[in-house]
């Protein structure tokens, strides 16, 4: 189920009920994201996004391979999973990925050094599990490493305004990671590359993706997709973490946690 505003025949709330335009839940408007939207599953009420792919594409190949249950058994597995597929009733060429709601791994803030060994934990061996299945994710940076925060807002949250919960209204209550036992997911596998372990070279070309302080990305000179996803951590754990700590955490306030940086 859409949210009322998205829905067909949707009408502003606020021009019938009087309420402030900025108290209405139908108010939010959803982020450009062309192939993405948030919905609610009917029979539990389970916040879900829903992303248009082209029918058998590499990106669903490689996602619902990852989704498969002898995959999904494996507690390194830190792909995003697949909850359900379905074909556009008008174009046999689109179909749906339906997925958990993930927020972005940064949101909220992190709070303890705990929190952080966690996320780089998670990150890591979810890394060395899509390696050693052939898989070199390419765009791992930080908008495509996100979190499974259901635990962390036992009343649920609303998902565009994510510190109110559904009813766009209300302050939430919210624990913290560690307390929660968050999990972190890698996801969009758009321009990933499946290269068998026993292949021979693993190179590819291509200058698409997020972060581009990769030195070696090129149209025309192969290079090795699994040490660029090795590069991309590193500089991700360095802007995200590391630049951050450094910028609002002097050494003077927290010598624990630039000592664990450094």
């Amino acid at each position: 189920m859409l949210r009322p505003r998205l829905r067909p025949g949707w009408k502003p709330s606020w021009h019938t009920t009087g309420e402030s335009i900025l108290r209405a839940e139908d108010a939010a408007t959803t982020p450009l994201r062309p192939r993405l939207i948030d919905a609610t599953r009917l029979r539990d009420g389970k916040l879900v996004y829903i992303k248009r792919v082209g029918t058998g594409d590499l990106e669903s190949t490689i996602a619902l391979d990852l989704s498969s249950p002898d995959l999904q058994r494996d507690p390194r597995n830190h792909c995003v999973p697949i909850l359900d597929t379905f074909q556009d009733p008008e174009d046999e060429s689109v179909s749906y990925m339906v997925m958990p709601f993930l927020r972005l791994m940064y949101q909220p803030p992190f709070e303890y050094v705990g929190e952080i060994y966690d996320f780089g934990e998670q990150i890591l061996e979810g890394l060395v599990f899509l390696h050693e299945h052939g898989i070199a994710h390419r765009d791992c940076a930080q908008k495509n490493l996100m979190m499974d925060a259901d635990a962390m807002y036992p009343l649920g949250f609303h998902p565009l305004k994510g510190m109110y919960l559904a009813d766009g209204k209300t302050l939430g209550y919210r624990n913290s990671r560690l307390t929660s036992g968050v999990k972190y997911y890698y996801v969009d596998f758009g321009i990933s590359s499946q290269i068998p372990p026993n292949a021979r070279p693993r190179l590819v070309v291509g200058t698409f993706g997020r972060d581009q302080d990769v030195p070696e990305l090129s149209d025309t000179v192969p290079y090795d997709p699994f040490k660029v996803d090795v590069f991309i951590i590193g500089n991700m754990l360095k802007q995200e973490i590391y630049d951050v700590a450094i910028t609002f955490l002097p050494r003077f306030h927290c010598p624990l946690l630039t000592t664990i940086f450094l």
